[in-house]
């Protein structure tokens, strides 16, 4: 597996990355292929010459109705997140994401359905939509809730190396079929929608082969369950001192948060989420789903492939070793740079309403570009690990419905808003986005702590510690070497990097 070599630990047992683990992550992340091949592909679909002949847009109003069938689906997946979040406190992860497989083929049905039917087309979009949105609010929970602590980054990070991997297919089937199908008939454009099935499938198929979350099954109180799917995963008997421990924990965080929250129902819930100690964090992510869509709109080939080498450098080798943080600041810049050059470079050559031809100039524009894209993978799609780790387990699941809608609702609202942006404020859009990322970088120093390595049943500790992140870090830090030393765990806490590295950028 390789991710415990990155992590800096030397306390999780070997046994532990095994191929049950594999297992999990390779089939969880077909669901992230899912979404990204569908970022790619649909609108390269929309100009297919087959396309645009069966469902007659050529004296149409094409632009609106391909916007229509983008944001139909960016409305689907929305709600899926809302209805996804029911089924998965109800029957667990594994059947949220196998609910997500079956609504989504149903979509993809569909629109396979519907030649020339435009309106059957938007609800095909929907449901395909519902689907989706299942798949990117339970993926990264699941994988979170079944990965070792020391290894949690690179493993969720494989949420986002799907995304690519589907990113980069979609594009070019696109081109394949542009290129070698005959645009006479339905089979240019059936190609690519009937290719969803594939990953949808293996991810049907592979949960069948998989365990609960073990968390989950101990937060039901259904505990012998919870050991045996743990030991499934893990690899190590019961009594092993690192399953054991891991135990230990669910069973610590279950009675703390019956101590913070007694009452269960939905309506305390709603008031742990909302609270001064938790809101902080949730607040954050409201402004993530702004530079999804701005991503998809610069993308080609190559740039997929500049983006999913980033994100597999990162998510393999990087987040585990050296932390959210600093990948955080390090995408922020590498981000922010790249729109304030390509900002002055469409101001001073007036690029929005003049042709221009290649120059040094332009070149070192699409390099920063493509800079952005790289940027964007290092830092800006670690949101997707530390929402899906930081909050307490008994509202985990209602907090990741408010991070993943806020992702659709920027989607939503960017593939509207960019276009009149381009047409009204022209390089002040790349200033506007620049400057986000610029605040999202502030923010993170300010209210994010670095969360790597931290079992998930201590960030509530983490988080409970008063003061901005660095306040927090060191605190965290500091109780955590006291109780250390009253169980006599000095040295598996110096092995952890938790006693001696503030990592505090």
């Amino acid at each position: 597996m390789g991710f415990a070599f990155n992590a800096g630990d030397k306390t999780t047992p070997r046994e532990v990355f095994n191929s049950k683990l594999l297992l999990v992550i390779l089939v969880a992340s077909c669901g992230s292929i899912i979404f990204g091949y569908d970022l790619a592909f649909i609108v390269g679909v929309f100009s297919l010459p087959s396309f645009i002949t069966r469902f007659n847009l050529d004296g149409q109003d094409s632009s609106a109705i391909q916007a229509h069938m983008v944001n139909s689906f960016q409305g689907g997946a929305f709600f899926g997140v809302m209805v996804a979040y029911i089924v998965n406190e109800k029957f667990g992860r594994r059947f949220a994401l196998l609910w997500g497989s079956i609504i989504f083929n149903i979509g993809v049905i569909l629109c396979m359905a519907s030649p020339g039917n435009i309106p059957l087309f938007y609800v095909g979009r929907i449901i395909s939509g519902l689907g989706v949105g299942a798949t990117t609010f339970a993926v990264p929970q699941y994988l979170s809730e079944c990965a070792p602590a020391c290894a949690r980054g690179g493993i969720v990070g494989c949420f986002e190396i799907g995304t690519q991997v589907g990113t980069i297919t979609g594009f070019w089937i696109n081109y394949g079929v542009q290129q070698t199908i005959d645009p006479i008939g339905d089979k240019q454009w059936f190609i690519p929608i009937a290719f969803q099935f594939i990953p949808s499938g293996l991810m049907a198929a592979g949960l069948f082969l998989l365990s609960e979350s073990p968390r989950w099954l101990f937060s039901k109180h259904r505990n012998v369950e919870a050991v045996k799917a743990l030991t499934w995963l893990r690899q190590l008997p019961a009594e092993h001192p690192y399953v054991a421990n891991e135990l230990e924990d669910y069973q610590r965080q279950v009675e703390h948060e019956a101590d913070l929250a007694p009452e269960e129902s939905f309506r305390a819930i709603l008031k742990e989420t909302f609270s001064p100690r938790i809101l902080p964090p949730v607040s954050f992510f409201a402004t993530l789903g702004f530079h999804g869509t701005s991503v998809k709109l610069l993308s080609t080939g190559i740039y997929g492939i500049v983006k999913g080498v980033a994100a597999t450098v990162t998510f393999l080798f990087l987040v585990d070793r050296f932390g959210r943080r600093p990948l955080l600041f390090v995408g922020s810049i590498m981000c922010a740079f790249s729109m304030y050059y390509v900002a002055a470079f469409s101001a001073i050559t007036d690029s929005f309403h003049s042709s221009q031809e290649p120059s040094s100039a332009s070149y070192s524009a699409v390099a920063f570009i493509y800079i952005f894209g790289a940027g964007y993978s290092v830092g800006w799609n670690i949101p997707w690990i530390v929402a899906s780790e930081i909050f307490p387990t008994r509202i985990r699941s209602f907090c990741l419905v408010l991070t993943t809608c806020s992702h659709w609702l920027g989607e939503f609202y960017t593939s509207y808003a960019v276009t009149y942006m381009f047409a009204s404020i022209t390089y002040g859009t790349f200033l506007f986005f620049g400057s986000m990322t610029v605040l999202g970088g502030i923010y993170v120093y300010l209210f994010l702590p670095e969360t790597k390595g931290i079992p998930l049943e201590n960030m509530d500790d983490l988080f409970g510690e008063k003061g901005f992140a660095v306040q927090q870090m060191r605190r965290f830090r500091e109780s955590q070497r006291q109780l250390a030393v009253i169980e006599g765990r000095e040295e598996d806490l110096k092995e952890q990097n938790l006693s001696v590295k503030e990592n505090s950028m």
